[in-house]
């Protein structure tokens, strides 16, 4: 029977090797998990049962199991580097043909899809026109190019302080856009059109009474030789009256003010759609005893834009970068985990392929639930030990050498019978 123990003991040491080698030989693979070599013993059976003087038939391979620990983290330049610190794996295409990976080195192809170095597909969810992400089935994720269209301006806000210590003339002057002694103060603001043209809005606060005033608009600076603004009507007049409190809050108008911009009047050849309308927000406007100034100025219009570039959050959210400086969701990186990863099934090129002994996959956002976050412009290490694996190496070479000490020693002592 010492054959038999010794060469199988080679053969666990020669598997245990390969394993070790495979290892050493990945340590720079990224997303690479490590495997080692588990091993039971052996022994014949009996009809009888077990015996106490049983001594067993040698070693062998149960199992080589791959160890799913977490890598180090390297950053890289690329922002289509992708590591996953956490649970889970990437969820890979092949036209329809799912597998998994740890690997997060992407790049985009010819169309815009973003794909692995086998040209598989990253998948996740789409997001719509508005930049609301589609959580339903994940499918290929991809970048559009197409240009941003332009969105008309339908609100514009405007947080200020007009100066309650200005003193109301008598009479009071007829309003005069050209002439800057018959208003307090004066701001203005972008807007746009349904074109994407920009044109700009000019507010001016003339003081008519004690905790009031009027608020006259020109766009583009449009009105007649008089200074009266043409083009433009506040809630259908040439002007608005704001109320204020003795504390200096605003108390009207209650709701926004619509403006009506007519700019076929203003600039016939634009071709856009006029009337623009759109509301002014004074809400948080005050009247305090300082002087005039802007606190801030918002408005939900834009120019068409270009893609510029985009930037992937721990999230797993796309977001692009366009040259009129909006931002705009293109899609979400999706996830999946299993209960038990071991069991999936390796076929290279650093993908996994699910199997029953895994489970069902459990796909998701990163950050939800047991699956792990995202960070871009790095990748996974291996988790390779590389100094272990070389003591490793070391005491499985020695395991060898004793193994083939056993069968030179039965071999000594079959020697000893023959010559007898």
């Amino acid at each position: 029977m010492g054959f038999q123990h010794g060469l199988s003991g080679l053969n666990v040491a020669s598997q245990s090797l390969d394993v070790i080698g495979n290892n050493i030989a990945n340590a720079n693979t990224a997303g690479f998990k490590q495997s080692h070599a588990e091993f039971s013993d052996m022994y014949a059976n009996s009809l009888t049962g077990a015996s106490s003087e049983n001594r067993g038939l040698g070693a062998r391979v149960a199992a080589v199991s791959q160890q799913f620990s977490q890598g180090n983290i390297t950053s890289t330049s690329n922002p289509l580097d992708i590591a996953i610190n956490g649970n889970g794996f990437f969820r890979m295409s092949d036209n329809g043909a799912i597998s998994y990976s740890r690997n997060g080195q992407f790049h985009l192809d010819d169309s815009g899809y973003i794909v692995n170095n086998n040209n598989l597909n990253l998948t996740g969810y789409a997001a719509d026109a508005e930049g609301k992400v589609l959580a339903a089935a994940p499918t290929n994720l991809r970048v559009s190019t197409a240009a941003l269209p332009p969105q008309p301006t339908t609100s514009f806000g405007l947080e200020l302080n007009l100066d309650s210590r200005v003193q109301v003339p008598s009479p009071l002057p007829t309003f005069d856009a050209t002439d800057p002694t018959t208003y307090n103060g004066t701001t203005s603001g972008s807007i746009y059109d349904s074109l994407g043209n920009a044109h700009i809005l000019s507010l001016y606060f003339q003081k008519n009474a004690a905790n009031t005033w009027d608020i006259y608009a020109t766009v583009d600076g449009a009105s007649t030789a008089a200074g009266v603004p043409i083009g433009v009507t506040l809630d259908g007049g040439p002007s608005q009256a704001l109320t204020f409190d003795s504390n200096g809050v605003l108390t009207a108008p209650a709701t926004p003010i619509a403006i009506s911009v007519d700019l076929a009047t203003i600039d016939p050849t634009l071709g856009a759609t006029s009337p623009l309308d759109f509301t002014l927000d004074l809400n948080n406007s005050t009247q305090f005893g300082t002087s005039f100034g802007v606190n801030s100025i918002t408005q939900d219009g834009y120019s068409s834009g270009t893609l510029a570039g985009f930037t992937i959050d721990n999230e797993g959210f796309v977001n692009g970068n366009y040259t009129n400086g909006e931002n705009r969701t293109l899609g979400q990186i999706a996830l999946a985990t299993f209960t038990n990863p071991q069991g999936l099934n390796p076929v290279g090129n650093n993908q996994w392929l699910e199997t029953p002994a895994a489970g069902q996959p459990l796909i998701g956002a990163p950050g939800t639930g047991i699956l792990g976050v995202l960070q871009s412009s790095a990748i996974e290490d291996s988790n390779v030990d590389l100094t272990a694996e070389l003591v490793n190496m070391i005491t499985t070479q020695r395991t060898y050498q004793a193994n083939a000490k056993t069968i030179e020693t039965q071999d000594a002592i079959l020697q000893t019978l023959v010559n007898l």
